[in-house]
């Protein structure tokens, strides 16, 4: 699976982008959907899961500003985000995982979880 990840770009604070990660490959057994960000001198934070059969959950510091959506038929998922802040700056991942486990969603939140990465996409917020 190849991951292709756009959209990044400069946007002033209260603006919004929308991140594409376009997926291709053996795309049938993928299972969970992830988006992480990095900002400098940072760790590699989740920012929202998508597992198959469950609502997307995002993190709390992008709840209600971001949503995660799909497009099968592209084979393409997407990361709305509005309502941008400064501290969204960030370069931006997509990830896939093939491995489909019950119990809690959060098992995904970390980036060790994924078989597959998208090269990332620079979100610059500006005050």
């Amino acid at each position: 699976v190849q991951l292709q990840a756009s959209g990044g770009g400069l946007v002033q604070a209260g603006g919004s982008l929308r991140l594409s990660c376009a997926a291709s490959g053996r795309t049938f057994n993928v299972f969970v959907l992830g988006w992480f960000r990095q900002a400098p001198g940072k760790e590699r934070e989740f920012v929202a899961i998508r597992r198959s059969g469950d609502s997307p959950y995002y993190s709390d510091s992008v709840k209600g500003r971001f949503t995660v959506s799909r497009d099968d038929a592209k084979s393409t998922f997407y990361l709305q985000m509005n309502s941008l802040k400064p501290e969204d700056t960030a370069v931006y991942y997509c990830a896939l995982s093939n491995r489909l486990l019950s119990g809690s969603v959060l098992y995904y939140s970390s980036p060790a979880r994924y078989n597959y990465w998208g090269q990332g996409t620079l979100v610059t917020v500006s005050s």
